[in-house]
């Protein structure tokens, strides 16, 4: 039975363009259901997009994906121009055919490594928000107008990323939806360097369309300003301006400043144009976004999180208080007979005990990750069909209270 992705009728309509439609707005919120068409399949909104970093979702197989029930997966380009690089990729038939998805597939532009390998070495990743001092490193990035040069986190060759150069890789890499090429400011940056770095932003992402060639892949501007109202207005109506879809990136200080950033985004966006979140994946943030108006978003979390022991569980079990996960590690999963959840039907559940799973991960069993990861990711595609079948049924505020009440 063929993929809904390889339907001929639908490939046919769309080998040209990627296009998006709304389907059904809430009445009560900003938050809708609609469809990203592209030439690898559909996309059903709003939709999360899970991350496959290397051209592989760590632990998964493209028939894993498939059986999953997910819509679109996002690499990360500069993680394939280092390796293999974007022409062995494109010999390889492209993202989707390399790895065997034949699904929609999303590139960021490798703007956020580029930061990761400079200031965020510098400061610390995670230190960035604390006030106290942090040892210092090397600096190993130097930022201009025309790119930035950096070294590679795998050997340290000298590399440089421009607005130009992001779009050429991500054009070899064949992905439906990529992202202009950005400077990710630092949250720690003042109005005035936060400013300079939109300033910047707004430049290289004139001349990352400008480089565009293809026409059968959506480009995303991406919105910058940091935590500053005026800013992130100013940015998101430059990006209404110029480009056909949005993805909201940059910095914020807390998931207040968040809600405020989405906020006074799409508030400046067209309506009409698809809106898409870097970086977001918390079940709390995931409601609210959507709520706001967001189609899609991108994050590790539901994979990262798999490696480490942890499996989502649905409510009452499941909360906002734990985060809506449970530790497969804990002594009182060694001799169960339950599945990871009771309320879900993916293949894990209906074929593993806890007490096995819990084994598994003891003994650093790789089978482990798989099982972990699949459902996961099956536990994060439900939520969102429920989600889409709430908006469509005018009931999200009272799936949302379910949820995080």
């Amino acid at each position: 039975m063929p993929s809904r992705h390889t339907d001929p009728d639908i490939m046919h309509s769309m080998r040209k363009t990627v296009s998006f439609a709304i389907k059904v707005k809430d009445k009560s919120t900003s938050a809708r259901t609609g469809q990203i068409k592209t030439p690898h399949g559909i996309v059903r909104t709003p939709n999360f997009c899970a991350v496959g970093t290397q051209g592989s979702v760590k632990a998964l197989d493209g028939q894993d994906l498939q059986n999953i029930g997910l819509d679109i997966v996002l690499a990360n380009t500069y993680h394939l121009h280092i390796r293999p690089g974007e022409k062995v990729v494109q010999k390889l038939g492209g993202l989707a055919k390399m790895m065997n998805w034949n699904g929609p597939t999303m590139t960021d532009s490798g703007g956020f490594q580029v930061f990761s390998l400079g200031i965020a070495l510098e400061q610390g990743v995670g230190k960035l928000l604390k006030e106290e001092s942090t040892q210092r490193k090397p600096r190993l990035n130097k930022i201009t107008q025309e790119g930035v040069y950096f070294q590679s986190h795998l050997d340290g060759a000298k590399l440089f990323l421009s607005p130009e150069k992001s779009i050429e890789i991500q054009e070899a890499l064949g992905a439906d939806l990529i992202i202009a090429f950005d400077d990710l400011e630092s949250p720690k940056y003042s109005y005035k360097e936060t400013l300079q770095s939109l300033e910047l932003t707004e430049k290289w992402l004139v001349r990352s369309k400008n480089a565009q060639k293809r026409h059968d892949q959506l480009l995303y501007g991406v919105t910058h300003g940091g935590k500053y109202e005026d800013l992130r207005i100013k940015s998101a109506k430059f990006n209404d301006l110029h480009f056909d879809a949005i993805a909201l990136g940059g910095a914020h200080l807390d998931k207040k400043n968040m809600y405020d950033v989405v906020r006074w985004t799409v508030e400046n966006v067209a309506d009409a144009k698809p809106k898409h979140m870097l970086g977001v994946g918390e079940i709390d943030d995931i409601f609210n976004i959507v709520e706001l108006g967001i189609d899609t978003f991108d994050c590790v979390i539901p994979t990262r999180v798999a490696r480490m022991g942890w499996f989502f569980v649905n409510p009452p079990e499941g909360n906002k208080k734990n985060r809506f996960r449970k530790d497969i590690s804990k002594s009182l999963n060694s001799a169960s007979k339950d599945p990871l959840d009771k309320k879900c039907t993916c293949m894990v559940c209906l074929s593993y005990t806890k007490g096995y799973i819990h084994h598994l991960f003891k003994a650093r069993e790789l089978l482990v990750y798989r099982l972990l990861t699949y459902h996961n990711l099956f536990f994060y595609k439900t939520l969102m069909e429920q989600i889409r079948e709430s908006i469509e049924q005018r009931r999200f505020l009272k799936l949302k209270d379910k949820w995080l009440s």
